[in-house]
């Protein structure tokens, strides 16, 4: 038999030579992951009992040994079909099965599994570094899942938990060897596995700012800040919000301006007529950089309030809720790409409008009100604003 590879991590694909084939993974969903699970467990006779619990659960009445020996005949011939022989992989040993290859069969979930198990016994920086570099090659995505086994789940996160543990402990010794360049590469391909895990969006940024690239830094955490607005629906974990408030606060001697959040947002996102909405930390930095720039160059700049309700005591939680939702998505269609919003309160929004004149700021403010009116339904909640000149004087 020729050389066999199987792709477990992030989708199912049987290779052999220059051939791709995902039968199996067409055919029968159980197969897969009977395969899966097999392969996972290399080395161990897998009982009949243990089977029958991961891919039915009691769901079989009294017969599970009747559909497991027709899963396990109906999985060989499908591998059969896509490679001559490859069925014999799946053996029957007493009492239940197990996967053995005489080596010409190979699959990256086994080749992970082996490097984790050789980086925890903590070999030489030249080989743990190997080791990575295989590691993140072969960890594209998570394990394949087709939801036929019950601990399908357990198994993918106990990998993924491998994988980053591994990963982390690499990253501290590049850290102690000042490889900052590399901690960047071998953060951004991690984060490509997880953009949610905070510690390494963390190490990214230090390691960007440790090599004076403080505007890649800040435009790090605007892309975390993206995504845990929305996939968690939240701001980003406090200790990312307190190393770029400290990268901030080093604007004049790290060059951090406005324009490098808004170009790396337009870069990104892709909606260049859309204002930049964020949280208040965010917004109260953007605020004070934009005024050392108003002093800088004679600028001018507008800050406006929006108020609903007398104060928010006032007006019913959830009313005020759906009021302030109508409000933002107003203001994200109707501003420009270079005005800044933010919730200052449950009631409140601030906005910076840059270049904007006293005139022309209340002519958006009264614009905004309109379509607040003719949007929201309850014409009797009230709607307030106020707009102050940064930088000059009113006309």
């Amino acid at each position: 038999m020729q050389d066999v590879s199987i792709q477990m991590m992030g989708a199912f694909v049987i290779r052999c030579g220059d051939q791709e084939h995902s039968r199996l993974a067409i055919k029968s969903h159980k197969g897969v992951s009977l395969v899966e699970y097999l392969i996972l467990h290399e080395g161990q006779v897998v009982s009949n009992h243990r089977l029958y619990r991961e891919f039915w659960s009691g769901r079989l009445g009294g017969a599970p040994e009747v559909a497991l020996k027709t899963l396990v005949s109906r999985t060989r011939a499908l591998l059969n079909e896509t490679i001559p022989d490859l069925g014999r992989c799946i053996v029957s040993e007493k009492g239940g099965y197990t996967w053995k290859t005489d080596g010409h069969v190979t699959a990256d979930a086994s080749e992970i599994l082996a490097i984790v198990a050789e980086c925890k016994k903590k070999p030489d920086f030249t080989r743990k570094k190997e080791l990575i570099t295989r590691l993140q090659e072969l960890y594209v995505a998570d394990l394949f899942q087709t939801g036929d086994m019950n601990d399908g789940l357990s198994l993918t996160n106990w990998l993924h938990r491998e994988y980053l543990d591994a990963v982390s402990t690499y990253i501290v010794e590049l850290r102690a060897r000042e490889a900052y360049n590399e901690i960047c590469d071998v953060c951004r391909k991690a984060i490509k596995v997880d953009e949610l895990d905070d510690n390494l969006q963390l190490e990214l940024m230090q390691a960007l700012v440790n090599l004076n690239r403080t505007q890649d830094a800040v435009a790090a955490y605007q892309r975390v800040a993206r995504s845990s607005r929305k996939y968690l629906d939240s701001e980003p974990a406090e200790n990312l919000q307190e190393y770029y408030q400290t990268i901030v606060k080093a604007g004049d001697q790290i060059k951090v301006n406005l324009d490098v959040i808004r170009n790396e947002l337009a870069q990104q996102d892709h909606e260049p007529q859309t204002p930049f909405i964020c949280d208040y930390r965010t917004f109260k930095e953007f605020y004070n950089i934009q005024m050392r720039n108003l002093e800088r160059f004679g600028h001018t700049m507008s800050l406006g309030m929006i108020m609903l309700g007398e104060n928010s005591d006032d007006v019913d939680a959830i009313r005020l809720e759906g009021a302030m939702a109508t409000l933002i998505e107003i203001l994200r269609r109707s501003l420009r790409k270079g005005d800044i919003v933010t919730r200052f309160s449950s009631s409140i929004v601030a906005l910076l409008l840059p270049t904007v004149h006293y005139q022309t700021g209340n002519v958006v403010m009264e614009r905004i009100q309109q379509i607040f009116r003719q949007t929201y339904p309850d014409k009797d909640l009230p709607f307030y604003y106020r707009v102050s000149l940064l930088g000059g004087t009113p006309d």
